[in-house]
């Protein structure tokens, strides 16, 4: 048996794992990225409004627009005044008539318009305790508020006055007792929101908390021929709810109902994202059914919602400062002190208050990506501090500012740190916050970067930790005295897409030592390896069986670095890690037969996460597996999941390719393995490669799985599917152009061309080498022959095993070698 049998790869392609998310239909689908929790929508005609809470940023209330339920555009600010913080508003049209019911410091406030674009009243207050205010209009024709805890209370006709006690008309649904919400007895219930449809009342309520657990918040459903009761609990209870930890959405909750004009029906709620809390509650959609008997329940086969087009969708967040007023995307904090701003050809000036960020002057955007790199210009004022922040509250914000003299770099509040500033009372500042992990920088002329602080970890600045519901946000400061004027703030998503690549990073192993190794190339045909072609990782210093095989990389839509390894030595009696040729009995369990795969994970392809993985110790059911090779990751758009794919088998039968999900830390299996693909004559499958391509043909995402097949020797085939998971079409050609065995298939695209690579290990030569083949369409394919022997070369190494290809950027490209030309390691 020649070498492995174990491989892997991968299309690692960020940005083809981005359009699948852009094209395939998803649910959820997330409609606003960011802070914009507990969503209120109405519909005018083809017309959507929508509003969310806004808490102490103001000005608040801010009311988006939609035709297509999925590109919103923001149009107004609906308040002004802060008289405390603002949560789960009511947007409701009464004859004519826009109101936004709303709680705060304790009451109930409305706010009203004759347009929705504005002009907006100032707040009225409602004598009516209680929180979340969700408007009806009665069977009697009289309007009424509801709020938390099931009550109900008159409203005048001009809804501008609470008119008579309420009353408690709704007890909640009663969810499991073992469920885990944030408990302390308390059902929270909290957030109605009611409409009436063919002779019923529905009201959907939250209940279980709004944060805290995973699987705290939910919607649920009930119904009544009045707005006073009695109300019948929905059997479909909860209609959203956050099951798992493992779901890439936590504490689904506080949804609203809505019809589009063609009749289909959605609901609209917020979550947070699994490992993001810093980002705030963001609004999310699932397509409902309404049954036979009158019940609305989430709908599998809805019809697939339009991309998000960026032109339309979404608010700008850069701002050059050109303008005379403060721009839509920017809140300040606690306050509304528009006369503290001044504006002209210098940028936006903004007074001074306090001393630190915790008493400062802010003015805030709403981030929305899960990395971003915020960048201005500040020029200082006469006994001026001014900074670039990441700010969540008074205690706990992160960032950097400086007063001319010194930079003061926050880590989590109070903890700081200075050092000397050469840059005075002008200077640039930059902060990238990759993954809740954020380095800072200045310059002083925006061109040239001083790292100042690297690594500060902001992951726990949220409301788990701290209360209040808010977000973690990119803040400009402004303390001291005087004013400190900002020039060009930018906000850009900092995950590098195809256009912002410029190198092609290739790892593998090589049997000699079962090291990790890595090459670079600058133009996707001549690479050089790293380290002097030494390893990069040396494998037994990683895995449990101190060797590595099969290598595969993959970025993911985090931005971060997926690395996946077979945990394999297939030569470590001979170099005396083991006394037997194989962990168990080769006869029983067959060649290599390893149980286990290393996980690694990075930001910066330097610094790494690591964690061994044994299936055989998941279930008893895998306790006997023969094998367990050639690990690749890849994103399921459809799951929002990481997805590990690798080959197996049970004992010494055939191999065939499996799937498990992994979270995003990838440091822990979140299902138990399923099949992904099998040959159907009974042969091994090993080694397979996932590159989704959209077909403009058949405008939908295609799946094409390389894998080996062990049938006449070794080779490489390809299946298609229209999802990830499964249900591969067979195509009995072979794709590679060897006269001789060959395996681990690998996919990459040329940067900026329509051209893939398929990338393929010669086992059956030796020395070993990697044979490639090249196309445009994934049906004809070009010989570019083998490593050094077509156009395809090697500078400094030979014999690589079982590769993978993804894409760098030039600064992610420098930075490797830079490194490993100082490292020199052995």
């Amino acid at each position: 048996m020649n070498s492995t049998r174990i491989s892997k790869l991968i299309l690692s392609l960020l940005f083809l794992c981005l359009a699948t998310t852009g094209r395939a239909q998803t649910f959820p689908r997330l409609l606003l990225g960011g802070d914009y929790p507990d969503p209120s929508i109405i519909r005018e005609g083809k017309d959507f409004y929508m509003t969310n809470s806004s808490f102490n940023y103001a000005p608040g209330l801010l009311v988006w627009h939609s035709t297509d339920l999925v590109n919103w555009t923001p149009i107004a600010r609906a308040l002004h005044a802060l008289d405390g913080s603002v949560y789960a508003p009511d947007l409701v049209k009464y004859k004519g008539r826009y109101y936004i019911y709303y709680p705060a410091a304790g009451a109930n406030y409305v706010v009203y318009a004759d347009n929705i674009r504005g002009p907006w009243s100032q707040p009225v207050k409602l004598d009516l305790t209680g929180i979340d205010p969700g408007h009806v209009v009665g069977e009697d024709g009289k309007r009424y508020l509801y709020v938390d805890k099931g009550a109900i209370a008159p409203l005048s006709d001009d809804g501008l006055k609470v008119t008579g006690p309420k009353k408690t008309v709704y007890e909640g649904w009663q969810f499991p007792k073992e469920w885990k919400t944030e408990g302390n007895g308390d059902m929270f219930l909290e957030g109605p929101k009611l409409l009436h449809k063919d002779g019923y009342y529905y009201m959907v309520s939250a209940e279980g908390g709004t944060a805290g657990p995973a699987t705290s918040h939910m919607v649920v459903v009930a119904r009544s021929k009045s707005v006073f009761g009695p109300w019948e609990n929905s059997p479909y209870n909860p209609l959203v709810h956050t099951y798992s930890a493992s779901d890439p959405w936590w504490s689904k909750g506080h949804g609203t109902l809505i019809d589009d004009a063609e009749g289909n029906w959605w609901v609209v709620y917020h979550a947070y994202a699994q490992g993001y809390h810093t980002l705030g509650r963001q609004t999310l959609i699932d397509p409902v059914e309404w049954t036979a008997d009158g019940w609305v329940k989430l709908r599998h086969d809805a019809r697939p919602l339009p991309a998000q087009a960026p032109e339309k969708h979404g608010l700008e967040l850069s701002d050059d400062f050109t303008g005379k007023q403060l721009g839509l995307q920017w809140t300040f904090w606690k306050e509304y002190a528009p006369e503290s701003l001044s504006f002209g050809k210098d940028g936006m000036s903004v007074k001074a208050k306090g001393k630190t960020p915790a008493d400062g002057r802010l003015l805030m955007v709403t981030a929305t990506d899960k990395n971003y790199e915020l960048t201005t210009e500040i020029a200082l004022g006469k006994g001026n501090t001014g900074g670039l922040l990441l700010f969540y509250d008074e205690k706990a914000y992160a960032g950097v500012a400086s007063d001319g003299k010194t930079f003061t770099i926050y880590r989590n509040g109070e903890k700081t740190e200075t050092m000397p500033s050469d840059y005075h009372k002008h200077f640039h500042l930059r902060l990238l916050n990759r993954a809740n992990r954020v380095t800072l920088s200045a310059s002083k002329d925006g061109k040239s970067w001083k790292e100042l602080a690297t690594d500060i970890d902001v992951s726990g600045l949220h409301h788990n930790n701290y209360g209040g519901f808010y977000a973690l946000r990119p803040a400009l400061l402004s303390a001291g005295k005087g004013r400190t004027t900002f020039r060009n703030f930018t906000y850009r998503d900092a995950t590098p897409q195809e256009k912002d690549m410029a190198a092609y990073l290739m790892v593998f192993h090589q049997d000699e030592d079962h090291c990790l190794h890595a090459a670079i190339s600058r133009d996707g045909y001549t690479f050089t390896a790293l380290n002097d072609g030494k390893p990069i990782i040396a494998g037994d210093t990683i895995a449990d069986q101190k060797g590595i095989r099969d290598p595969h990389i993959y970025r993911g839509p985090d931005g971060g670095f997926y690395l996946a390894m077979t945990d394999l030595h297939i030569y470590a009696q001979r170099d005396g890690y083991r006394d037997t040729e194989w962990e168990r009995d080769g006869k029983t369990y067959g060649w290599g037969n390893n149980r286990g795969l290393v996980l690694m994970k990075s930001f910066d392809l330097i610094h790494w996460t690591r964690t061994n993985i044994r299936f055989d110790q998941m279930s008893k059911e895998f306790a006997q597996i023969g094998c367990a090779w050639a690990p690749e990751t890849v994103y399921d758009p459809v799951t929002g999941r990481m997805m590990i794919y690798f080959t197996m088998r049970f004992g010494t039968e055939q191999n065939r390719l499996y799937y498990v999900y992994v979270n995003q830390d990838f440091n822990r299996i979140e299902s138990i393995p399923q099949i992904l693909f099998e040959y159907p004559s009974g042969a091994s499958a090993i080694d397979g490669d996932i590159t989704p391509i959209w077909n403009e043909e058949r405008q939908k995402m295609e799946y094409h799985l390389f894998y080996v097949a062990h049938e006449s020797g070794s080779g490489i085939k390809q299946a298609v599917s229209d999802r990830i998971d499964g249900g591969y079409r067979f195509d009995p050609r072979w794709i590679d152009f060897e006269p001789v065995a060959c395996e681990a298939p690998n996919v990459w695209k040329r940067i900026g061309e329509d051209k893939w690579v398929l990338m393929y290990d010669i086992f059956g030569i030796n020395p070993h080498n990697f044979g490639f083949v090249e196309t445009s369409d994934f049906v004809h394919f070009k010989n570019l022959g083998r490593f050094n022997e077509g156009v395809m070369k090697t500078t400094n190494f030979r014999s690589p095993k079982h590769g993978a290809v993804i894409h760098l950027t030039q600064e992610e490209a420098d930075r490797l070698e830079n490194y490993w030309n100082g490292k020199k390691q052995k």
